[in-house]
């Protein structure tokens, strides 16, 4: 399953979240349940939107990801 940012407006909080490529987060109340985050004081109906995010080439013969992290702050395994 590939990793995805959404941004909120409302908070301009950015939160990284893995899901399959056939579903959509549409609002703050979604994104919160889904990467179990605290939702604070920003209603759960507030839209969000989904931003580019890095992503993970898969190269070579083994078949493995060549993913190195996000970088620094991200909660990815590095």
């Amino acid at each position: 399953m590939p990793y995805y940012e959404y941004e909120c407006a409302e908070n301009g909080e950015i939160v990284e979240v893995r899901h399959g490529m056939d579903e959509q987060l549409t609002t703050w109340g979604q994104l919160a349940d889904r990467t179990a985050i605290d939702p604070g004081d920003t209603p759960a109906d507030a839209p969000i939107r989904r931003i580019m995010s890095n992503t993970v080439s898969v190269t070579g013969t083994s078949g493995q990801a060549d993913f190195q992290g996000c970088g620094t702050g991200c909660g990815c395994a590095t």
